[in-house]
């Protein structure tokens, strides 16, 4: 049996984040994708320059004429730009039942954009966060998601993921790529479980997608029928060999993607 996996987010035409990242993963990891656009970026390795939003009476559309034809086995929700977007987007997605929930919280742009209005993040918390199976912040996410300084250890890390646990998702999937040092440890956490997934830091530039392709890998992880723990170690071991791929792949002068199909191509 083939699952489907939904992406909800915005698009990157230069291939590496967003959307198109997510559709890669999803097919990476054996999953049919499909793809509702919450926003139009134009971007490419270097930065961001513009963004275009649909009308939310849009975004509402593609999501229900797919919820209206096709078996969606699990949805991957990412860059949602504002308020009225995450709003429509929230009320589409509380209303399929059964479907899991991965929740990418996207802020900011690998170059420094901001992809989220800051009078989004209230509704952000209220409305899309209770929603989620796994939400997956990085560090600084965590910190603005909880209205607090960015965790500089893993005590601290550890204590931040408690704290997302009480906002509704059932369980958290913190990255820690933003710590200095050779390692970048990540902590997955429900109210009954708890891992750390250590890993040595990859010595490259081309990050670009990364919290994308996780969060959309481990939404195909868990359309198969995974466990949320096991979805999500199976997408980080997918992730760290994309890295460490990356510099095979010649895309761009500034962050270049990770290099989704490493296991494919020659």
């Amino acid at each position: 049996m083939i699952y489907n996996a939904l992406s909800i987010a915005g698009s990157d035409p230069s291939g590496g984040a967003g959307i198109q990242a997510d559709l890669k993963s999803f097919s990476a990891q054996g999953v049919y994708g499909m793809a509702v656009i919450t926003a139009l970026t134009a971007q490419n390795t270097t930065g961001v320059s513009q963004i275009h939003k649909p009308s939310p009476d849009f975004v509402a559309e593609q999501i229900r004429m797919v919820a209206a034809d096709v078996r969606i086995d699990a949805i991957k929700i990412g860059m949602i730009a504002d308020t009225v977007i995450a709003n429509a987007v929230a009320e589409e997605v509380g209303a399929l039942s059964d479907v899991p929930v991965i929740l990418d919280p996207v802020m900011i742009a690998k170059g420094g954009a901001p992809l989220l209005a800051e009078e989004a993040m209230s509704c952000l918390c209220e409305e899309l966060v209770p929603l989620a199976d796994i939400l997956t912040p990085n560090l600084p996410e965590a910190a603005a998601l909880l209205n607090k300084k960015t965790a500089q250890n893993k005590d601290e890390m550890f204590q931040q993921a408690k704290e997302l646990l009480t906002l509704g998702p059932r369980a958290i999937y913190l990255k820690g790529g933003h710590f200095d040092g050779p390692y970048s440890p990540d902590l997955f956490m429900s109210k009954t479980e708890m891992r750390w997934f250590e890993a040595t830091r990859l010595q490259t530039k081309n990050t670009h997608g990364t919290g994308c392709s996780l969060s959309a890998a481990i939404a195909a992880n868990y359309a198969k029928g995974l466990t949320p723990e096991q979805a999500c170690a199976t997408a980080k071991a997918f992730i760290t060999a994309a890295i460490s791929e990356a510099d095979s792949l010649t895309v761009g002068t500034g962050h270049g993607p990770i290099h989704h199909f490493h296991h494919l191509w020659a």
